[in-house]
């Protein structure tokens, strides 16, 4: 009897955990604080959460629930987006963002040949001082995470820090 009682708890126990450690990543601190790292790391002040961007962010995710497809809104705010066929977590998807600073070269402002670093530079954009993020699991199984930045950045010709 004790033995089960045990079992049950440990049961229990993991599934918490493990329900935890899938929604631990997609909180407004974690994406704040995924960026900030990032930003710190080369002397930008960090983002705070701004509720009217992260609306707006919502908004469009919900637009991509049915297809997934990473197109752009088009909107007045910067924009980060990111698409997985499984989960992915809202950390995971601002590092994937910062993992491009390997093909940024800050001297020329430049991303490396036929590579991607815009999204890099808008994490880390020194004007940029709001931030909100969504995510939402689509009809697929994937997921679609955006990220808005307030005031936008990756003006041609200028430096992001």
């Amino acid at each position: 009897m004790e033995l089960s009682k045990i079992s049950f708890a440990l049961i229990s126990f993991t599934a918490i955990a493990l329900l935890h450690s899938i929604h631990a990543q997609d909180s407004p601190q974690d994406y704040l604080d995924a960026h900030n790292a990032a930003r710190a790391a080369v002397g930008v002040g960090p983002l705070t959460w701004d509720d009217q961007v992260a609306r707006f962010a919502q908004d469009y995710a919900n637009t991509h629930v049915g297809d997934c497809q990473l197109v752009h809104s088009g909107g007045k705010y910067g924009e980060n987006l990111a698409m997985s066929s499984g989960d992915l977590s809202g950390t995971d998807a601002v590092n994937l963002w910062v993992g491009e600073k390997a093909d940024y070269d800050y001297n020329s402002n430049t991303c490396a040949a036929g590579k991607v670093c815009g999204h890099y530079t808008q994490v880390v954009w020194r004007n940029s001082l709001h931030v909100g993020c969504a995510k939402v699991r689509c009809n697929s199984g994937g997921t679609f995470i955006g990220c808005n930045y307030d005031p936008p950045g990756n003006y041609v010709g200028e430096k992001p820090y």
